[in-house]
């Protein structure tokens, strides 16, 4: 069997030398930046930030296809009922306009159509389309928050390349810095990933993220041609009932065993300690589940990028990892002593 990884995305929690020094001691095995929640001009800062420190496993996980909020001023609440409108532009969103990016045509958009921003917040429906001035008009049928830079899906049809400007430049320099690992964002088939390779070369580590329904039609030419597959539950949650996520993975991982693939998995593993000192029974069950299942890395997100918990988050995930590995083994007994020790 080969080491389950452990891969952390780094944050404001994370980025100070302290923080990494401690991961590192910790066995992190890959570091992984958000170019979601990354600036364009702070890419390579943030590169050589790491190398100076001494983290070398650096993972760059591309925006791909994903549509979201701009930047906003504060976190704004929208009552149920109220009306919002609908811009494609880089303005800044407010509590009477939502910008989205990248450009995409609103017009391909009809009266009815379904919207959610953020998981579980913001849901709204398109009423009117004002294409004189550019703009469609939504009620909002379930309240919520809006923030800067939140996840978008539309219930139609919308096509976007795999790769944003920013992946492209982000690619091109990470590959010039000799950076191994890229996730490759929202793939929806194999030819995503020949697009990816143009950009950095054969001879580097991609891990397609499957989080779209084209990627669970596609997840076998995707497999062939990734070294690594990673499950984001939240965006999968989108496309799939959340009662069907645990289906849904563990059919995911047995497609990756059969060709020789490792699968990684990610979002909510220890959700409960961005805020709090200790996990769930429900986590804990979950993370022993996922690693029963095949699953041959953990991919912790905002606990280890906004949480107040990096470093303990890390040493539970060691914690579960070490009870599996022990108990692994179906045939083998397990003792009260052991359970209570």
């Amino acid at each position: 069997m080969s080491k389950i990884k452990i891969i952390c995305t780094l944050g404001p929690a994370s980025y100070s030398k302290t923080i990494l020094k401690i991961l590192s001691k910790e066995n992190v095995d890959i570091f992984r930046i958000n170019l979601s929640h990354t600036n364009k001009d702070q890419i390579k800062k943030t590169i050589n930030y790491l190398k100076k420190n001494k983290i070398q496993n650096i993972c760059i996980d591309t925006e791909g296809a994903q549509i979201r909020t701009t930047r906003t001023k504060k976190k704004y609440f929208i009552k149920k009922n109220s009306k919002i409108e609908i811009y494609n532009k880089t303005n800044l969103s407010n509590d009477k306009k939502i910008c989205l990016y990248p450009y995409f045509d609103l017009n391909h958009l009809k009266v009815g159509t379904k919207i959610d921003i953020g998981f579980n917040s913001l849901s709204i429906k398109v009423i009117k389309k004002n294409s004189f001035n550019g703009y469609l008009l939504c009620k909002v049928l379930k309240a919520g928050y809006l923030d800067s830079k939140k996840g978008v899906h539309i219930h139609s049809e919308i096509s976007l390349p795999c790769l944003t400007h920013k992946d492209r430049y982000a690619l091109k320099l990470a590959s010039e810095l000799n950076i191994k690992y890229y996730a490759i964002s929202f793939v929806n088939s194999h030819k995503d990933l020949e697009e990816v390779k143009k950009i950095i070369g054969n001879n580097k580590f991609i891990i397609s993220k499957i989080e779209t329904k084209n990627a669970i039609f596609n997840l076998n030419k995707i497999t062939k041609n990734s070294d690594a597959l990673l499950i984001d539950r939240g965006d999968l949650s989108r496309y799939v009932p959340i009662e069907k996520i645990p289906i849904a993975q563990e059919s995911i991982i047995k497609q990756s065993i059969k060709l020789n693939t490792p699968t990684y998995v990610a979002t909510n593993l220890l959700e409960s300690m961005i805020k709090e000192n200790e996990a769930t029974r429900a986590e804990s069950h979950d993370i022993y589940s996922t690693l029963k299942e095949g699953a041959e890395g953990l991919v912790l997100a905002a606990e280890t990028a906004i949480g107040k918990n990096p470093v303990e988050c890390v040493r539970f995930i060691k914690r579960c990892l070490t009870v599996y590995k022990k108990n692994k083994n179906k045939n083998k007994k397990i003792t009260k002593k052991y359970l209570f020790c």
